[in-house]
C-alpha cells in the first residue's frame, strides 16, 4: 500500500488556460478517494496527472516515499481503470489480463497463477478464452479491473469506469468494486484508490471521503456525511444530495431574533441558528434546505411560507412535490405513506423547513456561515 499526497498541484495548457489552481490532497494508505464534480472541473486532468498521462504544470505528487513529477507511468506503482475499458481487441481476455506482467517478463507459472486468482475474485473465469468484442458491458469493465488489479499497483486510479453503463449494471459494479477494495485492504494488498465520477451518488455510495471540485479547484474534502450535513459551500450544498438542495436568496435580520425574508414571507428562527451564525446584521444571503427537511405545514401554522405547487412526481417510496413562491422553485420530498392529496389545497401548500437542518450561505462568497458553533 502507498500514501498519495499532492502539494499546490497546477495545469497550465499551452494556450495559458489554467486548468488546475494549486490543489492540495492526501490521500491515505488504503483510502478510497472519490474525485466528483461537474464536466470541466479538472478531476480527470487531475488523475491524468498522477498517472503520468499530462505533465505537471507546477506542484509535486509523492507515491509512498517518492516524487514522481517526472517518472514515466510505467515507473509509478499506478494502474489505471478508463471510462472506454481500452482493452486489446485482438486478445482474448487471459491475454488481456496477463498483458502488464508478461511487458515485465514474469515467468509463465506466476503470470497463470495470477490471471487464474484475478479471474476467480471477479468470476470472470468463464470469459477468460473469448475476445473483448464477445463480451458485455459489465464483463468488459471487470476485465479491465481485472488487468490493473493483477500488477498489485501502489495506488488504482479510477477514470469514470461505469459511465457506458446502463443504470441496473452501475450500481451492480459499485457494490462489486467497493467490496473488492475491502477485499484487498484485510489481505493486506494495495489497495489505494483514487476515483473519479461525476456522478454524486457513485460518489457518496463508494467514497471512504470525497473532494468535491469545480473549475479546477477543491471546494471541500470530506466523508459522505460530512458533505451532505455540513457542507462548506453553496456549490458543495447544490451539488450533492440529490434531489439537490433548495438554494433561495433571502435577507437575513436579528430583531427580536433571526429573520429571514424569502419572497416577501418572512420566516422565524430560535436560538439553535443563531448560535451558528459566525456574524449577525441584517443582509443578503442564501437560505439553504433539503428537500428532505422540508414539511408540509398546517393550513394555520405561522412559521411557513406558502406557495403553488405546479408539479407531482411519484417516485414509489417518495413523493417530489414542486413549488412555486413568487417564481422561485422548491422542491419537496415527502414518504409515500405520509403523503395526503388533501393537504394541497386549490394547488396551494404551505411548506415548514426543520430550523435544525437549516444552512445560510453568505451570498456573496457562499461559504456556509451557519456551521460556526455547530461542529
Amino acid at each position: 500500500m502507498a500514501r498519495l499526497q499532492i502539494r499546490n498541484l497546477e495545469k497550465v495548457y499551452g494556450n495559458a488556460f489554467k486548468a488546475v489552481h494549486g490543489i492540495s490532497l492526501d490521500v491515505a494508505d488504503g483510502e478510497f478517494m472519490v474525485l466528483v464534480g461537474p464536466s470541466g472541473c479538472a478531476k480527470s486532468t487531475t488523475l491524468r496527472m498522477i498517472a503520468g498521462l499530462e505533465t505537471v504544470t507546477g506542484g509535486e505528487i509523492r507515491i509512498g516515499e517518492r516524487i514522481v513529477n517526472n517518472l514515466p507511468p510505467g515507473q509509478r506503482g499506478v494502474s489505471m481503470v478508463f471510462q472506454n475499458y481500452a482493452l486489446y481487441p485482438h486478445m482474448k481476455v487471459r491475454n488481456n489480463l496477463a498483458f502488464g506482467l508478461k511487458l515485465k517478463r514474469r515467468p509463465k507459472p506466476e503470470i497463470e497463477e495470477a490471471t487464474r486468482a484475478v479471474a476467480r475474485i471477479l468470476e470472470i473465469d468463464p470469459l477468460l478464452e473469448r475476445l473483448p468484442k464477445q463480451l458485455s458491458g459489465g464483463q468488459a469493465q471487470r476485465v479491465a479491473v481485472g488487468r490493473a488489479l493483477i500488477k498489485k499497483p501502489d495506488v488504482f486510479l479510477f477514470d469514470e469506469p461505469l459511465s457506458n453503463l446502463d443504470a441496473k449494471l452501475r450500481a451492480s459494479m459499485r457494490v462489486r468494486i467497493t467490496d473488492l477494495h475491502k477485499r484487498l485492504k484485510r489481505e493486506g494488498q494495495s489497495s489505494t484508490v483514487v476515483y473519479v465520477t461525476h456522478d454524486q451518488t457513485e460518489a457518496m455510495t463508494m467514497g471512504d471521503r470525497i473532494c468535491v471540485m469545480k473549475d479546477g479547484r477543491i471546494m471541500q474534502v470530506a466523508d459522505p456525511v460530512t458533505l451532505y450535513n455540513r457542507p462548506a459551500n453553496a456549490f458543495v450544498a447544490g451539488f450533492i444530495g440529490s434531489p439537490e438542495m433548495n438554494l433561495i436568496e433571502g435577507t437575513l435580520g436579528v430583531d427580536g431574533g433571526i429573520n429571514l425574508c424569502v419572497a416577501g414571507q418572512t420566516l422565524a428562527f430560535g436560538e439553535a441558528l443563531g448560535a451558528r451564525l459566525e456574524t449577525h446584521g441584517r443582509r443578503t444571503v442564501l437560505f439553504g434546505v433539503r428537500p428532505q427537511h422540508l414539511r408540509i405545514a398546517a393550513p394555520d401554522e405561522a412559521n411557513a411560507l406558502e406557495g403553488h405547487v405546479s408539479h407531482i412526481e411519484f417516485m414509489g417510496h417518495e413523493v417530489y412535490l414542486h413549488v412555486d413562491i413568487a417564481g422561485i422553485r422548491l422542491v419537496v420530498v415527502v414518504p409515500s405513506e405520509q403523503y395526503r392529496p388533501e393537504d394541497i389545497r386549490d394547488d396551494r401548500i404551505r411548506l415548514a423547513p426543520r430550523e435544525t437542518a437549516v444552512h445560510i450561505f453568505d451570498r456573496e462568497t457562499e461559504r456556509n456561515v451557519s456551521l460556526a458553533g455547530n461542529a
